[in-house]
């Protein structure tokens, strides 16, 4: 069982910054796919971000150049800096792992988090 626990979510204006932090077990970061979706009212969970065991990175490209994701594998965390926010960027963020190269595609991840809240006001 991979147990994954973000945190760092909260409301910030238009051209903010937030940082969130997922939390998961020893070597998770190191061995596995991991990932981050949002998921905002009336739409499609939307993959964000992802970095897998090798250090290969994804972007969605509504993200690309403002968000940046990555890992300390020492301490088993996985970051999501998020810089110049807008309100489209407004969701529940959910940090994901599994074992295979799962990139951004949601339904291959078997291991979630529960979601911190990110509100972003113009």
């Amino acid at each position: 069982q991979v147990q994954l626990v973000e945190s760092g979510g909260g409301s910030v204006q238009a051209g903010g910054s937030l940082r969130l932090s997922c939390a998961a077990p020893r070597d998770t970061v190191r061995s596995y796919s991991t990932a981050w979706f949002r998921l905002a009212p009336a739409k499609e969970r939307e993959g964000v971000a992802a970095i897998d065991w090798v250090g290969l990175i994804m972007y969605a490209d509504s993200v690309k150049g403002r968000f940046t994701i990555s890992r300390d594998i020492r301490n088993n965390t996985l970051t999501l800096q998020m810089n110049s926010l807008k309100p489209e960027d407004t969701a529940m963020y959910y940090c994901a792992a599994d074992a295979r190269r799962c990139a951004l595609d949601s339904p291959c991840y078997n291991y979630w988090g529960q979601g911190t809240q990110v509100t972003v006001s113009s």
